[in-house]
This record gives C-alpha cells, sequence and structure tokens, in this order.
C-alpha cells in the first residue's frame, strides 16, 4: 500500500506539474508536511510566490487526506494529514500480518549469492560481512513475495584438495574423527608439507589429477571434507541465526561439468578466441580481457561465474541475481556480466548486480587480524561481542553495526560500543520492542483491552503514527536499493519516536478511549519494531 506522504506527494505533483519535494515541517504547529514547490515554479514563471502558493493550494482536493493547507512566510505550503485519516492507516497496518509490507504484483524469481566459505578452512571475518548482508536481502525481498533462492558458492574445487587428500593418505588419518577446526589445521600442514617437499607436490598434482577423473577413493576423501566443512558453517549460521543450509549449497564445483560446454559455446559463436595458448574475451571498455580457460586447460573463476550465470538464467529461472562479495571484486563481476550479456546467457530484461562491501577494522582503524597476521575467525568475533552482552543482544549488535551503514563504506568492530542499549545501536531497538512488550503485558494484566487507534491529539503521538506509516515504503527501498541502511535509519527513528511518545503521552496512566488507542499505537510500534528487526535477522525480545 502506498504511504500517505506518497499519495499526497502524487496528489500535488497533478496540480503542480512538478515534484513537491515534501519535507516533514519542522515544528509541530507548521502541520505534518511542508512544500517549496511554488518558490519554484515562481522562480520559473516570473510570478510571485504566494501568488503560484494560492494557484497551487485552490486547484488541490485533499479534504478526504488533510486539513485544509496554508500559505506561510513567502510561499511555503503546509501540510497537515486528518488524524482520523492517520488513525485509519495504521489501523490498518496493525491489522496487517506483514505490518503494512506491499506484496509485488510481479514477484520476481531472485537468485542471491552469498556467504561463500572455503571448505576446510573455518569462516572468518571476510564472510560476516557476505553472510549477514545477504541474509538481510534474502529476507527482505521474500518478504514482498518473491521466490528467492539463496546459492551459497563454497570454495569446494581446486587444486588445493589434491594437497590435502594427499596430507590425509600421507598420516592415514580418519577424516571421520575431524571436525572443521581439525580441517582447517590439516590444511596448514598440508599446505607446509607442500611448500617443504617437492615430492609430495608431484603427489598432491597427480591427485589433483585422480579428483578430476572420478577416482572414487580420492572423491570419497573429498566427500567427507566437505561434509565435515558443512557441519562447521551450519553450526555457524545456526549461531548467527541465517536462513542459509545445505539446500542452498552450490559450490564450485556444480559447474564443473559445465565449463567445457561454456568455453567450447564461447569459441564456437567467435565471442572467445584463442591468445597465447589461452581461451578468452576481450570486452570494450576493459584493460584485459576475461580468462576463460587458461594455456594450461585449467578454468578460472571467470569461467566458473559465466557458467554459473547460464545455469541460473536457464535452469533456475532467475530473473533477478545479486552477488554479495567483497567491493574488491566489483571489475571482476563487472567483466563476467558483460561477457555473459555478450554472449546471450544474461539475456536485458535479468537484472544483475553486484553488492560490494567495505572491510571491518579494528578499534585502531586497521583490518582486523590474528597476531600473527592471520584471517580471525568469525567464531572468534561472536565471542568477543558476547563478552559484552547475551547471544542474542550481541548478534543484534553485530548485525546493526553491519548494515546500518552504507555498505560499501569500512566499519569498526567495537564490541563495547556496538552492545550498548543506547545511541544508534541493535540493542536499543531491541530496548524499544521490549519496553513496547512490557507495557502490553501490564495492561493485559490490568484486564485491559485494546483494538484501534482513535485518538491522536498530541503531536508525539502524531509523529509516532506517522512515521509507522512509512515502514512499508522503506521496506520497498532497502528491496529496489539494495540498501539495509535505509531500514536501520527507520528503525532508530521509530524507536526515538516512541521513546519521545512514551515521556510525553502516558499510556497506562490515561483513561477511556485515550487510553485504548495509545495502547493500539504500543501495540502497532511493537509490530513493526518486530518485522523490522526481523528483516534484519535479530531477534525481537519480549524482555531484556
Amino acid at each position: 500500500m502506498s504511504s500517505l506522504p506518497s499519495i499526497l506527494s502524487e496528489r500535488i505533483e497533478a496540480v503542480a506539474g512538478a515534484d513537491p519535494e515534501l519535507r516533514p515541517a519542522t515544528k509541530p504547529q507548521f502541520g505534518h508536511f511542508q512544500s517549496n514547490v511554488a518558490l519554484r515554479l515562481a522562480k520559473q514563471e516570473g510570478a510571485k510566490p504566494r501568488d503560484v502558493a494560492q494557484r497551487i493550494v485552490g486547484a488541490l482536493n485533499l479534504d478526504d487526506l488533510c486539513e485544509p493547507p496554508e500559505i506561510a512566510g513567502p510561499g511555503f505550503i503546509n501540510f497537515r494529514l486528518r488524524t482520523d485519516v492517520l488513525a485509519h492507516a495504521v489501523d490498518q497496518q496493525l491489522a496487517d500480518p506483514h505490518a503494512g509490507i506491499a506484496w509485488v504484483d510481479d514477484p520476481k524469481t531472485v537468485v542471491i549469492d552469498y556467504s561463500s566459505p572455503n571448505v576446510a578452512k573455518q569462516m572468518h571475518v571476510g564472510h560476516l560481512r557476505s553472510t549477514i548482508i545477504g541474509d538481510c536481502f534474502n529476507r527482505v525481498l521474500s518478504a514482498q513475495g518473491n521466490r528467492v533462492l539463496a546459492q551459497n558458492h563454497i570454495g569446494d574445487w581446486g587444486r588445493q584438495f589434491g594437497m590435502l587428500i594427499e596430507q590425509v593418505t600421507d598420516e592415514m588419518l580418519d577424516l571421520d574423527t575431524l571436525d572443521l577446526p581439525g580441517a582447517e589445521a590439516l590444511y596448514r600442514r598440508a599446505n607446509t608439507h607442500l611448500n617443504e617437499d617437492e615430492a609430495f607436490a608431484e603427489r598432491a598434482r597427480e591427485r589433483v589429477v585422480k579428483l578430476q577423473s572420478g577416482d572414487p577413493e580420492t572423491r570419497a576423501s573429498w566427500q567427507r571434507l566437505i561434509k565435515i566443512s558443512l557441519a562447521g558453517f551450519n553450526r555457524t549460521y545456526q549461531r548467527m541465526n541465517v536462513l542459509l543450509t545445505d539446500e542452498d549449497v552450490a559450490g564450485e564445483s556444480a559447474y564443473n561439468e559445465m565449463l567445457g560446454q561454456v568455453a567450447d559455446d564461447l569459441e564456437a559463436r567467435g565471442i572467445a578466441v584463442q591468445d597465447g595458448g589461452a581461451l578468452v574475451v576481450f570486452v570494450d571498455g576493459f584493460d584485459a580481457p576475461a580468462i576463460i580457460r587458461n594455456s594450461t586447460g585449467g578454468y578460472g573463476y571467470d569461467a566458473t561465474d559465466v557458467a554459473a550465470i547460464r545455469f541460473r538464467v536457464n535452469e533456475l529461472g532467475a530473473e533477478r541475481i545479486i552477488y554479495v562479495t567483497d567491493a574488491r571484486q566489483a571489475h571482476h563481476f563487472q567483466l563476467v556480466f558483460a561477457v555473459a550479456r555478450m554472449a546471450g546467457y544474461l539475456p536485458d530484461d535479468v537484472q544483475a548486480q553486484h553488492v560490494g562491501f567495505g572491510m571491518v577494522l579494528g578499534p585502531g582503524g586497521t583490518p582486523i587480524k590474528t597476531r600473527d597476521g592471520g584471517a580471525v575467525t568469525l567464531e572468534s568475533l561472536l565471542d568477543a561481542a558476547e563478552e559484552h552482552a547475551s547471544p542474542e543482544i550481541a548478534l543484534a549488535a553485530i548485525k546493526y553495526a553491519d548494515l546500518s551503514n552504507s555498505l560499501h563504506k569500512d566499519y569498526v568492530f567495537d564490541a563495547e560500543r556496538m552492545t550498548q542499549t543506547t545511541g544508534d545501536t541493535g540493542p536499543y531497538l531491541q530496548y524499544a520492542h521490549s519496553r513496547c512488550a512490557g507495557i502490553l503485558r501490564e495492561a493485559a494484566a490490568r484486564e485491559l483491552t485494546w483494538s484501534i487507534v482513535t485518538v491522536l491529539d498530541e503531536p508525539a503521538e502524531q509523529e509516532l503514527a506517522l512515521w509507522l506509516t512509512r515502514f512499508g515504503e522503506t521496506v520497498q527501498a532497502v528491496a529496489d536499493e539494495l540498501t539495509p541502511h535505509k531500514l536501520c535509519t527507520y528503525l532508530f527513528e521509530l524507536a526515538t519516536k516512541f521513546s519521545t511518545f512514551y515521556e510525553k503521552c502516558p499510556v497506562l496512566k490515561s483513561e477511556g478511549e485515550v487510553q485504548t488507542s495509545r495502547l493500539a499505537l504500543v501495540a502497532a510500534t511493537k509490530q513493526v519494531l518486530a518485522t523490522g528487526l526481523g528483516l534484519l535477522g535479530i531477534v525481537a525480545p519480549e524482555r531484556m
């Protein structure tokens, strides 16, 4: 459903012939919104701004929506929504299980590629943002009624498996005794062995050939390594409250059989050409070509990602594809998208987007590293936050800190600051929700009842009610623009407006219709906070 500000804006634009650029009024006595459209039009027309404003106001028919507009100052137009209209909009939202999130008229099949850890390695700080951001997109787009297909493109193929499996053979290791940290320790031992022993390195290369040719013993070890890794990933996903499961796994190996087909197809159609023994695609505007097959006959990320696009469009029916990775991969995906467009694998009516994100920094503003310079595990970051708060509050702190800034920016991981229940933090939003729940619990204990909002006499009531009606348009903006920080900003403003309402408008101490109306307003706030937090992957606690 369109929000009241959107409806008002459309009505004014139809009369004025220009975007009214509605802004919230600076003070309650000026109404709810203000427009300077008359001043802008007067400048174009060479007329007096107040005359233009009078002309616009005289032509407007807003009786079903607003009180009569007022002209102020040099020609500003002030608008005040009717309180009964505002109350009805909140009541509609309160009655809607989706809290006002509009289902899209034309739902899409959306493929979201995110998280993507590597087999035999623990998830680290680099996977934090991809996992949290991708999960948020999944939730938002699903809430609108789209068919969302998560694709966890894990690193489960490549030369490293030769050394891993050969090390298992050398140590006569029972893989069933390993967990994911144990598999990572195996990886480090194998890598050291590879660098120090040329004979081992040669055996590792031969093992890769066995893996690629389908040798049963090698494949069995490879599959056990994947199973160990998935078990570890799933424990982290469960701890992080993200939606990924084994059904979403579509690793690099899933496209292995398709790579030769893609290479042959591109070469046969003259899209890919031989260059220095490699098969490449030259794309206008790019300094270097996409390498489909290297000079030794191997396939890399360019080929795998082109094949993945082809599969996702043809087999999964993708109409929109979203990749959530480090911002430094932007050039790679621009090139891959261009190649896929050239080949017809990515039709013009299928949207492909790369959402790049910045780095997670330590309190000193430098990349987070372990003491020996290695990558910090994701589990250790969760542990650090839980030193300051309970698991669900710590997780809220991490997710909100990650999502509340523009995604391309770096942000500082400061567990102590992030877990505070004051200021612009996830726990502050959780606290606002629990405060709503506490009021409603107390009301129920007193056997008080409420159903709809009917009285909005106080400015703080009106401000809260008006902000509640803007939830749906905010979610729509996040879905269209892939900007979760806008949802975070909305929820923070909602919590702030609720706090002002709570201070200025007694709820349980009021009486009669005022009391029941304010209880309904509290219930609507609780509903929107819970729904919004859920879209961020954050638990909305009943008590804190």
